[in-house]
């Protein structure tokens, strides 16, 4: 196969060339043997994101990624050694990605390279829980069950966020064909009563004035409203990823009415089954907590975790010092406050995680409960006024008749 390759030398010059190799693995671990550094690969020929300016991400899927790992657990405690266990699953994935990276770590590995190293060595592609949890695996001498721990952990994190965003679809739903009919009402429709009404010349009432004014407004500028706002959402995602605005976003959302208990007890569900499932690995508190911080999406709560790690670090209770940040709820605090008083903090911190999950399930189930009827409502009356205000005239005109 052909690769399109940008490298750097040593000496800081660029180099740009097409290359041929079995596979992208090992063409990597050729330019690094040789001591060059690669900046970007891709299949020659390929028209990917990359050749277009946009910069291509590459990534693992979740459920073929916990099949590898269920089934690397189930050889290993067949007692089959490990190198053999990634040469046999290496064979059968079928994602590209997943197999370049797979094709990687085994050669690695089989040169003598730890497990975690040769996973941490590709990156974010694999999240930081998982290559702290294999290095606590390999230094306790117990990989098996720290990587079937990981799994039963991705699998809860993943269950809920599949409830959260299966409660939410709906509503959102609702929501865009509920402004799809309000636009083709605006755009289509109230034209044409427009110009009916126009033949008269009688005065209209002013809420039809304004709603045919809106409507001419709309038609004759659609397509500067339609670029006007897709630069508005792309200047919000341009303003998102500068520095420290991603933080102060988030911690605005956590004060949205009823979603933003929502998001904290979400994040903090993820924080405290994290930990746990570090601090069973055996992975120190303070290690444990800057993997934890990482894996949490909340950057607001994410920076807070941090800074509690440095005062754990100093010797500070970690109640203490997640009570001090005030981002993180009350009853999380007493909890973790209970776990160190007793010497039970992965135990406290499970039931923690469960606890948040059981409330974020309630919480939404209410939300649903009270958006849906209020969005019918609203949409309703919306609606509703739009119609009358077009049909208004019609009455006075008839009145006018008889």
């Amino acid at each position: 196969m052909e690769f399109r390759c940008r490298l750097g030398t040593p000496g800081g010059d660029i180099i740009e060339g097409i290359y041929v190799a079995d596979n992208e693995a090992r063409l990597r671990r050729e330019f690094e043997e040789k001591g060059l550094y690669v900046l970007a690969i891709q299949r020659a020929g390929a028209l990917g994101l990359a050749s277009l300016g946009f910069p291509q991400r590459r990534r693992v899927p979740t459920r073929e990624f916990l099949v590898f790992n269920q089934e690397l657990a189930t050889l290993l405690k067949a007692g089959m050694p490990l190198v053999q266990s990634l040469e046999i699953l290496r064979r059968r994935v079928t994602n590209p990605v997943f197999k370049s990276v797979l094709d990687d770590v085994y050669d690695r590995v089989r040169s003598g390279t730890s497990l975690s190293d040769a996973f941490e060595s590709h990156g974010s592609l694999f999240p930081g829980v998982y290559t702290a949890s294999l290095l606590a695996g390999e230094k306790s001498g117990s990989l098996e069950g720290v990587i079937r721990r990981y799994v039963a952990y991705v699998k809860v994190i993943s269950s809920v966020k599949r409830k959260t965003i299966s409660a939410l679809v709906y509503p959102m739903i609702l929501l865009a064909l509920s402004l799809i009919v309000v636009g083709i009402i605006v755009i289509k429709v109230v034209p044409e009563f427009g110009e009916f009404y126009q033949q008269f010349g009688a005065d209209l009432p002013l809420s039809t004035r304004i709603i045919v004014a809106v409507s001419e407004f709309a038609g004759s500028y659609f397509l500067l409203l339609m670029v006007g706002m897709i630069a508005a959402v792309a200047g919000f995602w341009a303003w998102l990823g500068r520095p420290g605005h991603r933080v102060r976003f988030d911690r605005w959302t956590l004060g949205v009415p009823m979603l933003g208990p929502i998001a904290q007890k979400f994040a903090t569900s993820q924080a405290a089954r994290t930990l746990a499932t570090l601090l069973g690995g055996g992975i120190p508190l303070v290690n444990a907590i800057d993997v934890a911080a990482r894996s949490i999406q909340n950057r607001y709560m994410a920076q807070e975790l941090v800074s509690a790690a440095q005062q754990v670090r100093e010797g500070r209770a970690l109640a203490l010092a997640l009570n001090d940040s005030g981002a993180f709820p009350d009853v999380a605090i007493k909890m973790v406050e209970v776990g160190e008083q007793t010497g039970a903090l992965q135990e406290m911190l499970n039931s923690l995680a469960d606890f948040y999950d059981e409330e974020i399930d309630t919480n939404l189930g209410r939300f649903i409960t009270i958006i849906e009827p209020a969005l019918l409502v609203i949409m309703g009356i919306v609606i509703a006024g739009l119609l009358l205000s077009l049909y208004m005239p019609l009455f006075q005109l008839s009145n006018a008749i008889a």
